[in-house]
């Protein structure tokens, strides 16, 4: 077993730049060895936290390493499919960016690939490591709020000023549902273990082939749903688990830090139908998700530590995407 995972990145956009590279080169159990790219003007970056960092001029050549033993893949949603088979292939442990396969069945190459080579390999679905995330979901499944009834889920953010972003071009897997709807859809499906029965409503808005205002509900065997995401309003998240016997609402659920501290507020019942609801509320400042993914996923591989998202995860949330599309198209 090695004590340390060496991570390699295939890319040096913005998110690796600003996010996960230096959430790598923090974790424990883990050190930022190599980044693949050909510009050293976005290497700098890179080398200005991580000065020992080995660097390659393609994406083939950092897989070709040997002293490299898992790689992040921060690529265009098109490319992680390509990208990680080939990683996986190349025997080396795979964290992807979300989501991981534009399409539930084109999950199952990932999967055979996985289980084929004994590398490990899992979409980058950091929410589930923020205790904020898993403080609600041992709430949950401790009957705080009684019997779930109804999901609200809305994360959004404005980028119609920047047409050549990636979520802004079909050709590169773009779209809002793609990039946030993964959030909204799959946290609903990992706190409750609930899938989905039915998209009873999705009406959505498009504009150059990739969806922009989605307001989707859906019918799960123990509650209903409703999520709105959008990549043209003004920037917003929450989500809210309402019970029988109380309400449970996230704040700042999926970049916490950066949108807002993350805070859990629990509403419940009083012994009295027509008194106020008794309130608490708890929060967690200071918890990087990325930098506990990294760790988690570092543990996995050392140790074989449960992980709490695997790919089956992510390809049940794909297909709930699907469906979206499929009854917003039909």
């Amino acid at each position: 077993m090695v004590e340390t995972v060496n991570w390699g990145i295939l890319g040096a956009g913005k998110f690796a730049r600003q996010q996960m590279g230096p959430a790598i080169h923090a974790a424990s159990g883990a050190r930022l060895s190599a980044l693949a790219t050909s510009s050293a003007d976005k290497a700098a970056p890179f080398q200005a936290f991580c000065p020992d960092l080995t660097l390659h001029d393609s994406y083939d050549a950092l897989l070709a390493d040997p002293g490299i033993d898992a790689v992040y893949i921060p690529l265009p949603n098109h490319l992680h499919v390509e990208w990680s088979l080939k990683a996986l292939r190349a025997g080396k442990h795979v964290l992807c960016e979300k989501p991981m396969a534009m399409a539930a069945d084109a999950y199952a190459e990932l999967i055979a690939a996985r289980d084929a080579g004994g590398c490990f390999a899992t979409e980058a679905y950091m929410i589930v490591h923020h205790p904020q995330w898993q403080r609600a979901k041992a709430l949950y499944e401790q009957g705080a709020i009684g019997k779930l009834l109804h999901v609200e889920g809305l994360f959004a953010y404005n980028n119609a000023a920047d047409p050549e972003n990636v979520r802004n071009r079909p050709e590169t897997g773009g779209g809002g549902i793609p990039d946030i709807g993964v959030y909204t859809y799959g946290a609903t499906r990992w706190l409750t273990g609930e899938e989905p029965l039915e998209i009873t409503h999705a009406d959505v808005d498009f504009e150059q082939g990739v969806d922009v205002v989605a307001r989707v509900s859906a019918r799960f065997p123990g509650f209903s749903a409703h999520w709105v995401n959008s990549m043209r309003m003004h920037p917003c998240q929450e989500m809210t688990f309402v019970g029988t016997d109380g309400v449970m609402k996230l704040t700042a659920p999926f970049n916490p830090g950066v949108f807002a501290t993350a805070r859990l507020e629990l509403q419940r019942n009083t012994a009295r139908d027509d008194s106020p609801p008794a309130v608490t509320e708890e929060r967690f400042p200071g918890a990087n998700h990325y930098v506990l993914q990294v760790e988690a996923f570092s543990r996995h591989v050392q140790t074989g530590t449960p992980y709490p998202w695997h790919l089956e995860d992510a390809q049940g949330t794909q297909a709930l995407i699907d469906a979206v599309f499929a009854k917003a198209k039909g």
